[in-house]
């Protein structure tokens, strides 16, 4: 009897032993996946966050996605390149000059970052007050001016256009997130503030409950200037009047297309389901109802604005698609 009852505890040990072994490793084939976004009040960290909370993403078997806030789009490709941050949300324009080693004081050849998908387009937009006479970039010499988080796509493109345009030396720069420069320029601490995100963004529309407001035309700015030649990657494209209360006309503007990449080194197969997750009919609307930005998203556009190589699981997603 004490030899059986030896057997049967052995026995029960060896399965625990054999159980444990099987679920750590399927636990260990679960690829873990950091998604950087942004800073709050951006549309770069609701990407993150809505990508996390869906679903189908959260029932995978073979990764778990969890979202991170950055500072945006230039600290997520230093971020993604170096493997910190498995995918993220980089503006095309960074992805393109970080790949040459032409970031702004930055030389460095970033090459381990590859395009995923187009999520949508982002616009430069400047808010002032309404009667200020601001009319142009030129007129903010020595205003007060929010330029967006150091280390986002915000502060490097307004660092870029500001440069171009001759005035960044030239203003009081006061380096905060949109939410944060919205509440300073309705208390009067600010004469003006930068935003490189989508529309309509919830920052302008609270600087817009507190302040009468206008938006700077900085189309006109960039065509007369000759900016759109010495960076090809933006666009035009127009802020609609109405987007914003007391903005009744058209805002002309450009864009940069914001990007969903990836660490070369991630998983083809996870990469390709993601997208086979996201880009589904219902992953689509799952999108949509975050934030009504993501309309532009669809199967159609998604290699739109992409301007580098794409991640091989990616690249074999859309070639299935028919769009390479």
């Amino acid at each position: 009897m004490k030899s059986k009852h030896i057997a049967l505890i052995t026995g029960i040990c060896l399965f625990s032993a054999m159980t444990l072994i099987f679920s750590g490793s399927a636990f260990a084939k679960k690829e873990r996946i950091i998604f950087g976004g942004g800073p709050a009040g951006g549309t770069f960290q609701v990407v993150a966050n809505a990508v996390q909370v869906f679903k189908p993403i959260k029932a995978a078997e073979n990764f778990k996605v969890q979202a991170q806030s950055s500072a945006g789009s230039v600290e997520n490709l230093r971020k993604t390149n170096a493997g910190r941050q498995h995918m993220s949300v980089v503006y095309s324009g960074h992805v393109w000059l970080g790949s040459k080693g032409k970031m702004k004081n930055d030389t460095k050849v970033y090459e381990n970052v590859k395009a995923v998908s187009y999520l949508y387009g982002a616009p430069g937009q400047l808010v002032v007050r309404a009667g200020s006479g601001i009319k142009s970039v030129k007129d903010l010499v020595g205003k007060k001016v929010g330029v967006g988080n150091a280390g986002s796509g915000a502060f490097a493109n307004c660092e870029l256009f500001f440069s171009y345009m001759g005035v960044w030396d030239k203003i009081e720069r006061n380096a905060m997130g949109y939410n944060d420069a919205a509440q300073a320029f309705g208390n009067k601490q600010l004469d003006a503030f930068w935003l490189f995100t989508a529309f309509p963004s919830g920052a302008v529309i609270m600087a817009a409950q507190t302040n009468d407001i206008e938006m700077v035309n900085l189309g006109a700015d960039a065509e007369a200037s000759g900016f759109y030649k010495e960076y090809p990657y933006f666009s035009k494209l127009i802020i609609p009047a109405g987007t914003y209360k007391g903005a009744d006309y058209d805002s002309p503007s450009f864009q940069d297309s914001a990007l969903w990449v990836a660490n070369a080194k991630v998983s083809d197969d996870v990469v390709y389901e993601m997208l086979s997750i996201i880009y589904s009919d219902e992953g689509l609307k799952h999108m949509i109802s975050q934030k009504k930005t993501f309309k532009e998203m669809a199967v159609e556009t998604g290699i739109k604005g992409i301007v580098t190589p794409l991640h091989p699981g990616a690249e074999k997603f859309w070639k299935e698609k028919g769009l390479l």
